[in-house]
């Protein structure tokens, strides 16, 4: 295999060591500024910024399919180069040109082995070798790597570069479309390499990659000169010629320059969005067609109908009711609807002794706890019912919303409480149409290691679709609902249906040409 023909060289040439660091050239055309940042952009950025979160109103469309499997993996692009050659400029660099949400930076740094007490103080006289292969903890790596290409939801270790250990605190990542990962060893595993989707090795030349290294190590990582000299010709460079300089053999594509050759930026980004057009799946229009005529899914528990019930519904689903006659009905049943989706919860018997001094036996929650999870907007109305009947219990949210472009389900936004895979979790959303939000939904959970049949979706109304399609994806989610509806019209609404839940329970009046747009009616 011969190695691949760098790109082109800028004419120019070169001043002192630091006018070239300073040196900065003009985008070209084609590969626009950053249209997310929130600073000099003039257009208006695809995310919304908050001191805690991030919302994104680009979100991210589906990665599986109407079987719920995950079917798009994410686009992995491999950065290899010798320290401080600019890998991370250009990741970011490359993220700004791609400007499509859902992309993450996932750096070999936080893959360093935890030091033993030996080998800490050798790394505080400068004596331990950091670029060598067995600094490096390959085996989380792959396996993390494998995780996130796959859509699941990893945690990252963050390591203290001044105590050379690794923080208590991982960092939780999930939802790539695009995954950039960067390090100087990063072509230098096969099982690594295997997950590479496009492989850049960034050339930048020796003497620049020391002054950067000094500048980095004595102002960010606090060491002295002499020793950062002294880690360098002893380690880094032999490690450069040993293990990262062979590798650029197996890269797709060498960038001379690092972050200032944009005619290689640009190729690379024109590269990726072909790829992602290329894996662009649809899912809402598949289901509006499948399971047609089917019987309704064992694992739907329908609520009786008792005239009481009825009658409720009737309540709700007349478009006349006033908003405080339509809250105060839907509180109600769904206050009813939560109690019964607690009796298909597992329990053990248990054995308390009463104020009277005899023994009762009961029965208790056969299992860790129990989360509750509501799919925004809509969703987010039965909340106060489960804490009312469930004390102290934990929420998470998702935020999913229809492109009105494309008609199919996005993630914009999700919170999930810590160490969810072991709860029985409520997901919970006011209706379900064509099942493609509650499908998204589920798939988020399993991504984050939720057991399946330890869901339980929970909805007001549903239409006969929408259980197939959920039941079909996901054969042991139990589906708890108070009524299922056997139509819904090529707008996707349920028919007799109820109109949109959230609007008539906000108060908020959808526009004509946008009454699909609250996820509480949408899908």
């Amino acid at each position: 295999k011969t190695n691949p023909p760098p790109f082109p060289g800028m004419p120019g040439e070169a001043g002192s060591l630091d006018d070239l660091l300073r040196h900065r050239c003009p985008l070209t055309p084609s590969l626009s500024p950053r249209k997310r940042t929130t600073s000099q952009s003039k257009t208006e950025p695809p995310l919304l910024r908050t001191n805690k979160r991030t919302i994104y109103t680009a979100g991210r469309p589906p990665w599986y399919n109407v079987t719920g499997t995950t079917f798009k993996e994410a686009f992995v692009i491999g950065l290899c180069g010798g320290s401080a050659s600019g890998k991370t400029t250009v990741a970011n660099k490359i993220i700004e040109a791609l400007d499509v949400p859902w992309v993450v930076l996932l750096s070999m740094d936080s893959f360093y082995k935890v030091l033993s007490k030996d080998e800490q103080e050798q790394a505080a006289r400068n004596e331990y070798n950091f670029d060598h292969p067995d600094a490096f903890d390959f085996e989380l790596l792959v396996n993390i790597l494998r995780k996130l290409k796959k859509g699941k939801s990893i945690k990252v270790p963050v390591y203290d570069f001044t105590t050379h250990s690794r923080r208590k605190e991982w960092k939780t990542v999930y939802g790539a479309n695009v995954v950039i990962f960067e390090g100087i060893l990063a072509f230098a595993n096969k099982e690594l390499l295997k997950l590479l989707d496009m492989k850049v090795f960034v050339d930048t030349d020796s003497d620049i990659r020391l002054v950067r290294r000094l500048k980095r190590d004595i102002t960010e990582r606090g060491r002295d000169i002499g020793g950062v000299i002294k880690q360098y010709n002893k380690f880094v460079k032999p490690a450069f010629e040993q293990y990262i300089e062979p590798t650029v053999q197996v890269a797709d594509i060498v960038v001379p320059r690092g972050g200032e050759n944009f005619v290689a930026l640009d190729l690379i980004v024109q590269h990726v969005h072909s790829q992602l057009e290329k894996r662009e799946i649809t899912v809402r229009s598949a289901l509006a067609s499948a399971h047609q005529g089917q019987p309704l899914p064992r694992t739907l528990s329908v609520l009786e109908s008792t005239p009481q019930v009825r009658g409720m519904h009737t309540i709700i689903r007349n478009k006349d009711t006033n908003r405080d006659e339509f809250i105060f009905y839907s509180k109600r049943l769904m206050r009813l609807l939560i109690e019964h989706a607690l009796s298909f919860l597992p329990l053990k018997p248990v054995s308390v002794e009463t104020p009277q001094g005899t023994v009762y036996v009961g029965k208790r929650l056969s299992g860790k706890r129990i989360t509750g999870v509501s799919i925004l907007r809509a969703g987010e109305t039965m909340e106060q019912a489960l804490m009312a009947v469930c004390k102290d219990i934990r929420l998470g949210k998702i935020l999913i919303q229809t492109n009105h472009q494309t008609g199919e389900p996005e993630l914009h936004y999700l919170r999930l409480p810590k160490d969810i895979s072991e709860d029985y979790v409520i997901l919970m959303d006011s209706t379900v149409s064509t099942g493609a939000a509650a499908l998204m939904a589920v798939r988020v959970l399993l991504d984050h290691d939720v057991q399946e049949d330890k869901i339980f979706l929970l909805s007001l109304l549903m239409a006969e679709m929408g259980v197939h399609s959920v039941a079909y994806a996901f054969p042991k989610v139990r589906i708890i609902t108070t009524a299922v509806d056997k139509k819904v019209n090529d707008k996707f609404h349920i028919i007799p249906g109820i109109g949109n839940f959230g609007d008539r329970y906000f108060g908020t009046d959808a526009p004509s040409d946008c009454y699909e747009s609250d996820e509480g009616m949408d899908f």
